[in-house]
């Protein structure tokens, strides 16, 4: 079997939006050098996002996060052992860390590649880990993360003149999806997502009670909200201050949403990993940002809609931190109403 002409190792560990805007950039790889193999290294629980992606040749997959609970185990040990070594089964033309934190710039390091291409410190939330890269990349000013991912390819030679998200699809899960629709009657519907990995990003929970209940009074669609397993008592809560019949929950899979999100005239919700893989798909988009810039991290559709409160940076994922507030309730349905018009011009 003759040896592919390069090797390519992609670092984007975690999250959901990042890995998302990170998928352009590996199929630029792929459409500069289709005779390449390119790899993936990704937390674990994250891995499903890039099954059956046409793109990549092996997804390696690791569980920092869980290491980190259980450092002081035997078989813990064994794992972050078998890892490094599944990590240096080939060698790599070049690693490509697009996180630019100490533990991504080390998986690139710990690899068989000669080549290690990161962010420049500027760029990155840990700027020392750069100290592991050979070379530095710094984007463009002002520009939509995924076009900085992009400028981190180019550095390989790969362009492209479109961005491509090929999500997993599974029969299965179109059908759990139209089955969970069917049973509240939903063959219309808004799709809403209260939650997100910082609170100092979302809305408060009352401004999506106070949107439901205007959306059921000026609207036709049916209402459903997506959450993760954790946010479930926060929907719970949503839904009883909205009092209407008009919106309901169910449960889903990373894969079953998006099956969800392609089915949904408008997603709704702030800048978390649900939104992005709505715009992925081509959800129309109602965007709730602040502290975060859409620019940068915001739905890229021209007609969608991203509504910015431009409060301080707030960056922690403190419990108690405060809600995002300055976007009313009346702002949001206001807009729904627009982006919708924009679906039928």
């Amino acid at each position: 079997m003759n040896e592919p002409a390069q090797r390519f190792l992609v670092v984007r560990l975690s999250s959901i939006g990042d890995i998302v805007h990170a998928l352009p950039a590996a199929a630029a790889l792929a459409e500069t050098y289709p005779d390449a193999h390119i790899h993936w290294a990704v937390e674990k629980r994250y891995a499903a996002l890039l099954a059956g992606n046409p793109h990549l040749h092996r997804v390696i997959a690791f569980d920092t996060l869980g290491w980190r609970r259980r450092l002081t185990r035997s078989t813990t040990l064994e794992e972050i052992w078998n890892g490094v070594f599944d990590l240096r089964q080939e060698p790599y033309t070049a690693a490509l860390d697009f996180q630019g934190l100490w533990k991504s710039a080390l998986v690139a390091r710990l690899c068989r590649s000669p080549e290690r291409i990161g962010f420049n410190e500027r760029w990155i939330r840990e700027p020392s880990a750069a100290i592991l890269y050979t070379q530095k990349v710094s984007p463009p000013e002002h520009a939509h993360v995924v076009e900085e991912n992009l400028a981190l390819v180019a550095r390989v030679g790969a362009q492209t003149r479109r961005w491509q998200f090929p999500l997993p699809w599974y029969e299965e899960d179109d059908t759990y999806i139209e089955e969970q629709l069917g049973a509240v009657g939903a063959k219309d519907f808004i799709l809403i997502n209260p939650g997100g990995g910082w609170r100092s990003k979302c809305w408060p929970p009352e401004n999506y009670s106070e949107l439901i209940r205007r959306l059921h009074r000026d609207r036709s669609e049916k209402i459903v909200l997506s959450g993760a397993p954790a946010e479930e008592d926060l929907i719970a809560g949503i839904l009883r201050s909205a009092g209407t019949g008009s919106a309901h929950y169910f449960p889903t899979t990373l894969v079953q949403f998006i099956a969800l999100a392609r089915r949904a005239r408008l997603f709704i919700g702030g800048d978390t990993g649900p939104l992005h893989l709505a715009a992925a798909v081509g959800t129309p988009i109602v965007g709730i940002y602040g502290p975060t810039d859409p620019a940068r991290n915001g739905p890229f559709a021209p007609d969608d809609i991203a509504l910015y409160t431009h409060a301080p940076v707030d960056h922690t994922r403190d419990p108690g931190a405060d809600y995002l507030s300055g976007i009313s309730a009346e702002a949001v349905a206001a807009a729904v109403e627009r982006r919708l018009a924009r679906v039928h011009e």
